[in-house]
């Protein structure tokens, strides 16, 4: 299919048209002058363009203003921003001879893209074009600067093959934008000194570490649609049918090589496997993550025992509570690759949490053996963590609260070679460190590494990919272990670096739950009470020695109502305003009502559920809301919550102050609360313990670390502040709420989010859990066996179909358009489709699932499938998300 012909662009009068056809030459010596002609390959075929270029802007006359092209490597190789994914491939243009020096591979350049002004990056410079035809010249030059190294520019390239997406939408990830009076600031003599001359043509950046290419990967869809543009790889304005496969980078040009090939992931681009995915190599020697362990690889001598106790005296006491991390840290010093996923030992001390020394620890012997590091956090507060672990050790972190001046300024410190480590959140997995030695990702089943924009990538396997390709080390590490993590140990493409259990035992919190036998023998009213008597008794106890965490899984105050006669979920009953509505939370002065004081934690409400519920009553209301313009429609029906003692409900939808809800099924006008919020939680303690500190860190502030003094903190997971010394004690509240998720990763996600806020205690320190004992879950962080249970959880994902044992992709959108993309993608024909079925605001999902090893065939199709529907101009959107987090 094909796109209807443009009408030329006034521009396009001064692109160089075809070479006339060559003279019929006379003679025998004149018929052997052309023979030889004809054979002399790309050299010939190089000054040709050159020449066509030329000729073509000599004929279009000085006196419009025509451009030559570049004497040397006159064509660049560009990849253009565009969203399309039909058009997600690279395009030829010609130097003109004005930006000759200030075309180098990795640059940003502005170009006419059918008929339009786009921008894009220089990928490399070549010799010669495939395509025949005319070629447009480059527009601008809009930073000389080399942003897009040759690493970079690959890994932007594996990571949109392996989640179906394009180049374009993976470098506005990868790359920031610029900061031109940044750019500008004067480089260091180091840099000065560095920097290759342009001289001679010469106009390439460091070449790139050859690749294996022996995995199976993804590549482009067959059969690309055409779209308007310059040429494509030499394909000119009538395009061919995609780029070549079997096209590989020659000495032609210089630049951003191997990008029209496709590269292997970690993971065979579809996860580990053995079969599939081979050592990493480094100057011709094999690595092998099992090296670590001081095992020998074929022609290589295993460590000896000494100089692994030299590597941990070296780098300090963080990796000798692990059998095998003297080994780690030697690897590392020797410019080895090392794959490994970390469970980091809990506690903290007075020195803080173990994890960040760890890091530092394996960054500095990283550093030594001559490489860069690149480390992934979750948050700013992880980050702060990592640095002080730092401490003098040259490294920048580069996080989103950094303005966009200092974040570029940190930034071009890696691309210029000034830093060898950086640390940062999830942009910082793309940081362009030369000669990367190590990756590092922390807590990988935080959902904060997962990308919210298209392709929707995850860190861990962004930086498994990025390893694989330049031959590095990855560190895959948490308290906890992520099934993910777990499917890369069992097929031996990473090993387990676990410490040794006397050290585990020593330092693990005394874990007790709330719901044992034991206890509730002991204790009638605990399976009733939100805060049963062994919960008050750690708080009473902990408080007397230090700071005491209490965690509490929602934020707010009152999340969810139910009416209090009959217990039906509270909903909003309003239609949708043609106006917006009142602020949320500032509450009517006609309407608010002070709610009942009376403690909730000591005074409980039992529930059906067996929780605790504060009962919030609503008597006498004389008068309504003010009327307002209503339009016709459904009803919201969204969950009402409260914000404050003395507020109203709310619609958490819509926003709609519903001072008049009246329940549906009994008609009553009394609300209780169905969850109850950190703050109703922090302001209960508060009536409790009223001699004592009280303080919060959610949603509506982070606090980053809490003094060592007697205090109460309430935080919620993720949120929990780092106490000086460790907390003496920790109430982990509404296990229920964790372990009830409708999520596929709920006992995973449950068991990560305790044990985060169990490894801030004191080594020894008390651990109170309010969940059933017999759960799984609570049965692992009791014996703090995070790995056991994620083999387990492993398994029982492997036997129902659920990642990571096969490949899940999403599609959301209209239904039809749901459909249109499931007909025309061409599935694998072991592919099976579950759905489409509805969702939320008309929308309709359906599931594909594949197994492991058609993974790449799998992204292959769903994006041509949207191509298909991009070429088509097709209105309506269909989100194309592989394994994402949530599936149900």
């Amino acid at each position: 299919m094909t796109e209807p012909t443009r009408a030329p662009h006034p521009q396009e009068a001064l692109i160089p048209a075809p070479p006339a056809a060559p003279q019929r030459m006379r003679g025998g010596t004149e018929r052997m002058r052309g023979g030889t002609e004809r054979t002399r390959g790309s050299a010939e075929r190089a000054r040709g363009t050159a020449e066509r270029a030329r000729g073509s802007a000599s004929r279009a006359g000085a006196a419009k203003g025509a451009r030559e092209a570049a004497p040397d490597l006159p064509v660049a190789r560009v990849v253009v921003d565009t969203p399309l994914p039909h058009l997600d491939r690279p395009f030829d243009y010609l130097v003109p001879t004005t930006m000759d020096a200030e075309a180098v591979p990795g640059c940003r350049v502005r170009v006419r893209f059918a008929g339009q002004l786009a921008d894009g990056y220089l990928l490399e410079r070549l010799s010669d074009s495939e395509h025949e035809g005319r070629l447009s010249f480059l527009e601008r030059v809009i930073s000389p600067e080399p942003v897009l190294t040759p690493d970079i520019a690959r890994l932007a390239r594996a990571v949109a093959d392996r989640y179906a997406g394009t180049m374009p939408d993976v470098l506005r990830l990868a790359v920031p934008p610029r900061h031109a009076r940044v750019e500008a600031e004067a480089r260091t003599p180091a840099r000065r000194a560095a920097s290759p001359g342009v001289a001679g043509g010469d106009v390439s950046p460091p070449a790139a570490e050859p690749l294996d290419e022996t995995a199976d990967v993804g590549g482009p869809p067959s059969g690309p649609i055409e779209g308007a543009g310059p040429t494509e790889q030499g394909a000119g304005p009538a395009e061919q049918d995609g780029a070549r496969e079997d096209a590989v980078p020659t000495d032609q040009g210089t630049g951003l090589t191997g990008l029209t090939g496709q590269d292997a992931g970690p993971t065979e681009q579809d996860g580990p496997r053995e079969d599939a995915v081979p050592a990493a190599s480094i100057h011709g020697e094999s690595i092998h993550a099992a090296s670590i362990h001081g095992e020998t690889t074929p022609g290589e001598a295993a460590p000896h025992e000494a100089a692994g106790r030299r590597a941990a005296r070296a780098y300090g006491d963080a990796w000798r509570a692990y059998p095998a991390g003297a080994s780690f840290l030697e690897a590392l010093a020797e410019g080895r690759a090392p794959r490994a996923v970390w469970t980091a030992l809990p506690g903290t001390d007075a020195a803080g949490p173990s994890w960040p020394l760890a890091i530092a620890a394996a960054a500095r012997a990283t550093l030594d053996g001559g490489r860069g590091v690149v480390v992934v956090v979750p948050d700013g507060k992880d980050v702060a963590l990592v640095t002080a672990a730092l401490g003098e050790t040259p490294h920048v972190a580069i996080t989103a609260d950094l303005g966009p001046a200092e974040r570029y300024r940190r930034w071009l410190k890696a691309l210029r070679g000034e830093i060898g480590i950086v640390v940062g959140n999830r942009p910082a997995a793309y940081a362009p460190v030369r000669r990367l030695g190590l990756a590092v990702v922390w807590d990988d089943g935080d959902d904060l590494h997962a990308e919210r924009h298209a392709p929707y990538p995850h860190t861990r396997e962004v930086l498994g990919l990025r390893a694989y390709q330049a031959g590095a080390g990855l560190l895959v590490g948490g308290y906890s272990r992520t099934a993910e993590a777990t499917a890369l140990a069992e097929t031996g493409w990473a090993v387990p670096l676990v410490p040794d259990r006397a050290a585990v035992r020593a330092r693990a919190p005394r874990v007790r739950p709330a719901g044992g036998d034991a206890e509730l023998a002991r204790d009638h009213a605990a399976r009733a009470a939100r805060l049963p008597s062994l919960a008050w008794r750690a708080l009473r106890e902990g408080l007397e020695h230090g700071p005491v965490l209490v965690q509490v899984p929602r934020r707010g105050y009152l999340p969810a109502l139910a009416c209090r006669h009959c217990r039906a979920p509270a909903r909003c009953s309003g239609l949708p305003a043609v106006r917006p509505v009142p602020a949320p939370g500032a509450a009517d002065p006609v309407l608010a009502e002070p709610v009942s004081a009376d403690p909730v934690l000591t005074d409980p409400v039992v529930t059906g559920s067996g929780s605790t519920e504060p009962v919030v009553t609503r008597s006498g209301l004389a008068r309504s809301a003010p009327a307002e313009p209503r339009a016709a429609g459904p009803v919201c029906s969204g969950p009402l919550a409260l914000r404050g003692g003395h507020a109203v409900p709310y619609c958490r939808w819509c926003g709609r102050i519903a001072g008049d809800w009246r329940c549906p099924s009994c008609g009553g006008t009394g609300v209780r609360a169905v969850v109850v919020g950190a703050r109703r939680t922090a302001e209960e303690l508060g009536r409790a313990f009223p001699s004592v500190a009280v303080r919060t860190s959610g949603r509506d502030g982070v606090l980053a670390t809490v003094s060592g003094a007697p205090a109460l903190v309430v935080a919620t997971p993720g949120a929990e502040p780092v106490p000086d010394g460790g907390y003496a004690a920790a109430v982990l509240l509404d296990g229920w709420a964790l372990l009830g998720r409708p999520d596929l990763r709920a006992a995973e996600e449950a068991l990560r989010r305790w044990m985060n806020a169990a490894a801030l205690l004191r080594p020894a320190g008390e651990l109170v859990v309010l969940a059933d004992a017999a759960v799984p879950a609570v049965q692992a962080l009791l014996r703090w066996d995070p790995v056991t249970f994620a083999e387990r959880e492993l398994d029982e994902r492997a036997e129902l179909g659920f990642p990571p044992a096969v490949r899940m992709a999403t599609l959301t959108g209209p239904g039809a358009a749901v459909r249109e993309t499931l007909a025309s993608a061409g599935l694998p024909p072991a592919a099976q489709v579950l759905g489409p079925v509805p969702v939320e605001d008309g929308l309709e999902r359906a599931m594909v699932r594949v197994p492991r090893h058609l993974g790449s065939a799998l992204a292959r199709a769903l994006k041509g499938a949207s191509g298909v529907r991009s070429a088509r101009k097709a209105p309506d959107v269909v989100r194309v998300n592989i394994d994402p987090l949530d599936l149900i």
